[in-house]
């Protein structure tokens, strides 16, 4: 068993302690931030497309078990985020502390909207309104403030070990 295999499932159980529980209660603007969301780009940005999408998969089932949209809405945005997220990562230079931060932003901001766009696919005229842009800004803000360490810790919880060229397939 890989060491990452055993330091992300307490991660994800913290992280969903804090979404439902914590982050609920520090609101600005009516909007607080999505720590699911966050680990999924932050899995992207510290591990690479293979491990963001499956981190955002994830966390996305996660957050679906506590919403009353469709089962796999979140989890199909997510994972797709946290792959757009490490393909993009890999074509970056890392040596600046604040491209996690932009990254998050962004990728935060496309999240809302494209979890938006594929509910009102699958029948969910509810999520939209003129709030998502608003939504979408106050969370990119967030998460922008919020990447550097949630990729410290997702740099811990599902980075690899032992060299590249060692790992089992």
């Amino acid at each position: 068993m890989n060491d990452w295999t055993l330091r992300l499932p307490p991660v994800l159980l913290a992280a969903v302690l804090v979404h439902t529980a914590l982050a609920p209660n520090l609101r600005v603007f009516g909007v607080s931030a999505d720590v699911l969301l966050l680990l999924s780009i932050a899995a992207g940005v510290a591990a690479g497309p293979e491990r963001g999408a499956a981190v955002g998969f994830t966390c996305g089932v996660l957050a679906d078990c506590f919403l009353l949209t469709p089962f796999g809405l979140s989890a199909l945005v997510f994972a797709v985020v946290g792959y757009g997220v490490g393909v993009f990562q890999t074509g970056v230079l890392h040596s600046s502390w604040w491209i996690p931060a932009i990254t998050a932003a962004v990728a935060s901001a496309v999240g809302v909207v494209g979890y938006v766009l594929l509910g009102i696919v699958v029948g969910q005229d509810q999520l939209f309104s003129l709030r998502v842009v608003e939504v979408a800004g106050v969370l990119s803000v967030f998460h922008a403030l919020l990447a550097p360490p949630a990729v410290r810790l997702m740099r811990w919880a599902v980075a690899d070990t032992a060299p590249s060229g060692l790992l089992p397939r």
